[in-house]
């Protein structure tokens, strides 16, 4: 992984470099004069340019190939740890002894949606949402949504823990 410091120190290093092209081809465009230097040193300066640019290239291609290969890992975990929660969600509404209809809207009320909205969704009317939810908490030991996210967020964080 490239240092932040790296990465800022070639971009000012580009950046001069530029500025020495667009400064020489100013001079030529508008038929501007610049106090004579040596022949050798102009050359030394044009490569050392070429080269910082060509720095910044490879350094920003290779801080891009690093970049791209944490976000594939990133989302690599993130599969994981979703199939994690899921596996997680299943055996939490296994031991419960939870209903089908129960599950739904449990998963439903986790995912935060409102009383309202998994009636819609579910085509039922908000007094049985509410009372499968106040039926979920009873079986998972918790007094309400809070503490149902909490649970599975706990067993998350530490498998190995009491669940």
């Amino acid at each position: 992984m490239y240092s932040r410091v790296l990465i800022i120190a070639v971009l000012v290093l580009q950046a001069v470099c530029a500025a020495f092209f667009v400064f020489d081809i100013s001079l030529t465009l508008f038929g501007l004069s610049a106090p004579p230097i040596n022949w050798q040193l102009y050359e030394f300066i044009e490569i050392g340019a070429t080269a910082g640019l060509a720095l910044g290239v490879v350094v920003g291609a290779l801080a891009l190939r690093d970049a791209r290969t944490r976000t594939r890992r990133a989302e690599t975990a993130l599969r994981a740890a979703s199939g994690a929660f899921m596996d997680v969600l299943e055996e939490r509404f296994i031991a419960w002894g939870l209903t089908p209809a129960e599950r739904d809207v449990a998963l439903f009320a986790i995912k935060g949606m409102s009383t309202a909205e998994i009636a819609g969704l579910r085509d039922t009317s908000e007094g049985t949402v509410k009372a499968q939810t106040n039926a979920i908490y009873r079986k998972a030991g918790v007094s309400g949504r809070p503490q149902l996210l909490s649970l599975f967020i706990d067993d998350l964080m530490d498998p190995d823990g009491p669940g």
